[in-house]
């Protein structure tokens, strides 16, 4: 058996040894694209996932969110619940918000909207926005009579006006706040910010303090979110808070996202499973053509080797190996490539609507396209050379 072995890898080496270097070189090269093709673009939809993930964290729900229990509008005792939160290990700050409806008017624009109350100090802790300032700064905690504004509600100067937005109002501008209980109120707007978040940037801003002011209440949250120190505990935290007694509706992030990134996800992925396939298909016509035509050109010397007592299995073998060396050399020639892609991709992200994305390569992904190219290239090369080995003896020699 060890013997037989042998000579398939010396048929192989020799064959490969006088055949034309261009071809073989072509082959390495379409091999190595293919590759790269089966690793490259389902790292970009994981990435595009990832970054999407992040972003609900980052700038909408946090890792846990805390909400009013059923059929209460706001969450009671939020001191209590801060402090509470805030005296597990792991869990990097807590933060609650206002949510009101209210109309936003600057000039002869109106716009309807959701205006977000936050205690800067507390905010930082949790969510991003702060990071996202373009132009102008971020509220302070005494700030009464100044307001924070998202970029997608501003509006961008110069740039005629949408219907959910000012019309490209800056930093400084007057605008006019109608909340939902009918008190109207006008603030300086402090700072616009950018988050390519489609939530956070469709809204406004203002402190605790100035949204008590306007609903005549305090100590009430529409909504906590809290930050943990490390994702994938989020379920350990929420029975911790359970435990420690805060009988609100808690939620993970995942848990509020709703799967609406498992959709958009799932719509790449089709695309994604269809470039899979197409590779593989040109995976196995380009190392059939390959094996085909060599072994179609030493027909006669394939009838010989057979003449003289060489098995059809060592012939047959000794393509396989053929078939697997080009595979072999694409995978290496493509990871180096891939590595090199993959680098300066995270270095210089691509930029998303919904924020910059880096490719996500997962050490599954890369098995199963190694195990697909291998799987592709056995059977193309066993095929042609089982059917050229089978011929008859005479007609292989005679052609």
């Amino acid at each position: 058996m060890l013997n037989n072995f042998k000579i398939s890898f010396f048929l192989a080496y020799k064959s490969l040894r006088r055949g034309n270097i261009g071809t073989t070189i072509l082959t390495v090269a379409i091999m190595s694209m293919i590759f790269v093709n089966l690793v490259f673009l389902p790292s970009i939809v994981s990435g595009i996932g990832e970054g999407m993930n992040v972003m609900l964290i980052d700038y909408t729900y946090s890792n846990i969110f805390i909400e009013p229990k059923k059929d209460n509008l706001y969450i009671n005792n939020v001191d209590s619940i801060r402090k509470k939160v805030n005296s597990l290990p792991g869990v990097a700050g807590a933060s609650a918000h206002y949510i009101s409806g209210a109309t936003f008017a600057c000039e002869d624009k109106f716009v309807s909207g959701a205006i977000y109350s936050i205690n800067p100090i507390d905010e930082v802790t949790v969510t991003k926005t702060h990071t996202g300032i373009i132009e102008g700064d971020y509220l302070s905690e005494a700030d009464t009579d100044e307001i924070l504004l998202g970029i997608d509600l501003a509006g961008k100067e110069g740039k005629e006006a949408e219907e959910r937005d000012l019309g490209g109002v800056r930093v400084g501008d007057k605008i006019t706040v109608t909340f939902r209980n009918g008190i109207i109120r006008e603030y300086r707007v402090k700072g616009i910010f950018k988050t390519k978040s489609f939530v956070a940037d469709g809204s406004a801003f203002i402190t605790e303090k100035e949204m008590e002011s306007v609903l005549g209440m305090e100590n009430k949250a529409s909504e906590i979110l809290v930050k943990l120190n490390q994702r994938g505990t989020e379920e350990v935290f929420k029975k911790k808070f359970m435990e420690l007694g805060i009988s609100e509706d808690i939620k993970t992030w995942e848990d509020k996202a709703g799967g609406i990134t498992g959709d958009i996800i799932s719509s790449f992925s089709l695309i994604t499973v269809i470039s899979t396939v197409i590779s593989l298909i040109m995976a196995v016509i380009v190392i059939f053509i390959i094996i085909y035509i060599n072994t179609v050109n030493k027909r006669k010397q394939i009838g010989i080797l057979k003449a003289v007592g060489i098995e059809k299995s060592i012939i047959i073998r000794s393509y396989v190996i053929q078939s697997l060396f080009y595979c072999f050399s694409g995978i290496t020639i493509g990871s180096l490539l891939l590595y090199f892609l993959i680098s300066y991709m995270i270095a210089n992200p691509i930029d998303f609507p919904m924020g910059n994305v880096k490719p996500l390569v997962e050490q599954q992904l890369i098995i199963q396209s190694i195990t697909g190219l291998i799987a592709v290239s056995l059977i193309a090369g066993f095929v042609p050379s089982w059917k050229t080995a089978n011929e008859n003896i005479l007609k292989s020699i005679w052609g």
